[in-house]
């Protein structure tokens, strides 16, 4: 019996659909991955900046969770981080 596990990716193979969208407001905001890191740990998330960096590059699947913690810690509407989405589809 063989069985195969298939993975979602987004069209250009990445892990998630948000990682550019969440470096760009952090770049915009003048934050390092360490202190968005920092940031999201203020607020009960336990990570560091590995987990951003590899978020980011979409080497990470993201979850629901994960988002709003995002959201939070740049400080924007969760809709900005899913917007355009669509487009990567």
């Amino acid at each position: 019996m063989n069985f195969f596990m298939f993975k979602i990716k987004a069209a250009d193979g990445t892990n998630n659909l948000t990682g550019k969208k969440i470096a760009e407001i952090r770049k915009t905001k003048k934050l390092s991955q360490r202190k968005l890191a920092t940031k999201m740990q203020l607020l009960g998330f336990d990570v560091d900046h590995y987990f951003i960096r590899r978020v980011e590059n979409g080497e990470r699947f993201v979850t629901d969770i994960d988002l709003v913690i995002f959201s939070r810690a740049l400080e924007v509407p969760l809709e900005i981080l899913l917007s355009n989405i669509n487009d990567k589809l």
